[in-house]
């Protein structure tokens, strides 16, 4: 691509070169840049070895382990309903704080990275090492939930009103129709996908990115695959919830809902905004 597709200062008249460059510091990454930075961390995604990823993969999956546990420290001391309801979803945003900002690896970011090498080569190469990647990312993320979730199960460390807070949040994923789960989910899915389109344009304020759209994803309670995972692995194992209303009722229509949101909404329609300008700087 021509590098005067990034350069806001290039076409100005009348001003220095220092100038320009000052300019070029203070504007905002354009669409097209966004694009190529994300694209370039799908290609690096899918050529990750598998081991790697199944290192990584559990990693994400007890991490996001924090986000029900701070959520329900908050969900079980805050005793105002209308303050519960608005500070509790805080609680939320920690586990993707240490997923993201930790670089470990989570399903619903691969979303939208490899989607965008995958409709740039349009191959069916490219397709095959995106289902691997995909597959893989969510066993391990799903066996990490799994574990946070027998483990806060089957010990007493906490007291039994955050255990109780743990119930209700977990009751939540199994709440709704097949429907109302999938459309949840698709929200979420596009708020993660959105959230991972908007880090390389914020330079230093990942965290506060971070922080609002998973804040927004907890206040909606929308479906998340991995997080609520956690939630739903919890009342399996402590006898709150079956193994087919996991997979039935929560797994598969956040997971349809997930990919739906993040590829759908972000990526092809954000791909869609820059490809005419990506295909003329290529020609």
């Amino acid at each position: 691509m021509d590098s005067q597709t990034f350069n806001p200062a290039s076409d100005i008249d009348g001003v220095s070169e220092q100038q320009k460059r000052e300019i070029q510091s203070q504007s905002r990454p354009s669409a097209a840049l966004i694009h190529e930075t994300i694209r370039a961390e799908g290609e690096s995604e899918l050529e990750r070895r598998w081991w790697a990823i199944l290192i990584s993969g559990p990693a994400a999956g007890l991490s996001m382990g924090l986000s029900l546990i701070v959520q329900g420290e908050f969900h079980a001391f805050v005793s105002d309903e209308a303050t519960r309801r608005l500070f509790a979803p805080l609680g939320y945003t920690a586990g993707f704080l240490v997923v993201v900002l930790g670089r470990q690896q989570l399903f619903t970011e691969n979303t939208l990275t490899p989607i965008l090498p995958l409709l740039h080569h349009r191959d069916l190469a490219t397709l095959v090492r995106v289902a691997r990647l995909w597959f893989l990312v969510l066993a391990a993320n799903i066996i990490g939930t799994w574990a946070v979730g027998t483990a806060l199960a089957h010990t007493d460390i906490f007291e039994p009103r955050i255990v109780g807070a743990f119930v209700e949040l977990g009751h939540r994923t199994i709440e709704g129709s097949f429907a109302s789960t999938f459309v949840r989910a698709v929200f979420a899915g596009w708020l993660i996908a959105l959230m991972m389109w908007l880090l390389p344009a914020v330079r230093g304020a990942g965290a506060h990115i971070i922080v609002v759209m998973t804040y927004l994803v907890a206040l909606g309670e929308f479906s998340h695959i991995i997080a609520g995972s956690v939630d739903c692995a919890f009342l399996v194992q402590s006898g709150k919830a079956s193994f087919g209303d996991y997979v039935g009722v929560f797994f598969v229509p956040t997971l349809l809902g997930n990919i739906v949101g993040g590829t759908t909404l972000v990526a092809l329609l954000n791909y869609g905004q820059v490809a005419a300008e990506l295909e003329g700087g290529a020609s």
